[in-house]
């Protein structure tokens, strides 16, 4: 019996080092990873990048890094000046990732962490070399023209460091407390300039309507004394007669309309008289 146990705890003794020894050569590479071989006895990082799968390693002598290769998002401030000296908060978002090829070489010359080594250091440089070369109100008026230099130059600047970028956009732009204070105020001298502007036409336009109406009114009593010369009193008689419909249809709307009959005195006789009564 002893015999038997003793066989059984070294049959697992050797199973678990086998286990062990095994787990020990092999290591996997997930989704979007990929990795580099350290090697102790040929002179470090090997050239060649491992793809996605399970490999063989020599423990001890070998060692895997696992770089992720997938495309990510970065964002980049700077607070830099404009070509007239104003100052400007501009931030920056990058798509990037790694070149597969030149895995072995970025890790042996940046690390893993070389997004915070390189991409801040680059995105500051191209930020102020670019910025420098527009005045403040290009930068708003000129935005795509700006991003798409931007974009351009980042491109140049990372593939030196075999970095890919995908995309560069300009997510935020500000201006300093001084400039926008100085656009509020050309703001409003521009709103004011505008309502003078409308003063004069408003001026101009009644002139000319008060022009209008008095011409018309000289040529209306030409007309007025050229009929009274041709026909006499004709016309004021029509005109009279006119004021009376008017004068009547006013009265004769009214409700309160009384009427006071006329006398004699002294053998003159009084007209009647028309009261309106209000209540």
């Amino acid at each position: 019996m002893d015999k038997i146990l003793s066989r059984v705890s070294t049959a697992a003794g050797a199973l678990a080092a086998g286990a062990f020894t095994v787990n020990s050569c092999i290591y996997n590479v997930d989704a979007g990873e990929r990795a580099v071989l350290f090697d102790t006895l040929r002179g470090g990082i090997l050239p060649d990048v491992r793809d996605e799968g399970t490999h063989f390693i020599i423990p001890v002598i070998q060692r895997p890094v696992i770089i992720d290769v997938r495309t990510k998002p970065r964002e980049i401030p700077s607070v830099t000046g404009t070509k007239d000296l104003q100052m400007v908060n501009i931030k920056l978002r990058v798509l990037w990732r790694p070149v597969i090829e030149k895995l072995p070489q970025l890790y042996r010359e940046l690390g893993t962490d070389f997004d915070e080594r390189v991409l801040p250091s680059i995105g500051n440089e191209v930020l102020k070399a670019v910025v420098a070369q527009y005045n403040a109100e290009e930068l708003l008026s000129k935005r795509a023209e700006v991003s798409g230099r931007i974009k351009q130059e980042l491109i140049k600047r990372g593939a030196h460091f075999h970095l890919t970028l995908d995309d560069v956009a300009i997510t935020h732009l500000t201006f300093g407390r001084e400039f926008m204070k100085a656009i509020e105020q050309k703001q409003v001298a521009y709103q004011e300039a505008e309502r003078q502007q409308y003063v004069v036409l408003k001026a101009e336009q009644e002139r000319i309507a008060s022009v209008t109406r008095a011409e018309g009114e000289a040529e209306a009593a030409t007309i007025i004394t050229k009929a009274m010369e041709k026909t006499g009193n004709a016309i004021v008689e029509v005109r009279r007669i006119d004021a009376a419909k008017e004068i009547a249809t006013k009265l004769a709307s009214g409700r309160n309309i009384t009427y006071l009959p006329g006398g004699s005195a002294g053998g003159v006789g009084s007209p009647g008289l028309l009261l309106s009564i209000d209540k």
